[in-house]
């Protein structure tokens, strides 16, 4: 899952993400509502971590004009401001959870976990495709009842794909999915996954479309 956080203390920002790597997620940073929107703007996010006191503004102007524009990205909201009427506030206005500080990482992966498994993310609870399911519960993928181990990129990776089996999805959607902007990318990452996804779970199971990108492959 690809996380934004906004969150302007650089300390706890920079713990989230370590937490949320060690979870496998892939976490982005942004310390101010400005780049928030420049970040929301120009790519995609599974959740977001928001903080609500912000240099610019509050955290609750954004998580408002997200849900004013229909949309439905997951907002789980992270802030000292733990009084009851601040949380009643921020759900009213579209949060999906809310967490106060200070946070258990392992507490934050777990919601983070439960916000995607819900079907606005995924359009399937546990989608399947050709003898291969994945449980969304335990981020594991079943090859008729029998676990299949993955990494996490691996996981996102299938994922991604077996929420659109039909449609080709290119190198750098896929790219843009697993990783954030910081992050320093091999250039053939994305091969790598594929070629050992490919290895566990058949070579043919995950369909090259040269000069486009990758699709699960019909059943022959």
């Amino acid at each position: 899952m690809r996380i934004l956080v906004i969150e302007d203390d650089a300390v706890l920002s920079d713990g989230l993400q370590v937490g949320l790597r060690l979870g496998g997620f892939s976490p982005e940073a942004v310390g101010s509502l400005e780049d928030a929107r420049t970040a929301l703007a120009v790519g995609r996010f599974d959740a977001i971590v928001l903080d609500l006191m912000l240099p610019d503004g509050s955290g609750l102007d954004l998580l408002s004009d997200l849900r004013a524009a229909g949309e439905a990205v997951p907002v789980l909201v992270l802030t000292a401001r733990d009084r009851l009427d601040d949380r009643v506030r921020g759900l009213d206005l579209g949060a999906d959870d809310y967490l106060g500080k200070p946070v258990d990482l392992r507490e934050l992966g777990a919601r983070l976990r439960a916000l995607g498994r819900r079907p606005a993310t995924l359009a399937a609870t546990n989608p399947a495709w050709n003898g291969i399911s994945l449980d969304l519960a335990t981020f594991e993928a079943l090859r008729d009842g029998e676990r299949v181990p993955l990494s996490p990129r691996e996981f996102a990776i299938l994922r991604m794909l077996m929420a659109r089996p039909r449609t080709i999805l290119s190198k750098g959607q896929l790219e843009e999915h697993l990783y954030g902007w910081q992050e320093e990318i091999e250039s053939n990452a994305i091969e790598v996954h594929v070629h050992k996804l490919r290895g566990k779970l058949g070579h043919a199971f995950i369909e090259t479309v040269r000069g486009a990108g990758y699709r699960l492959a019909e059943a022959k």
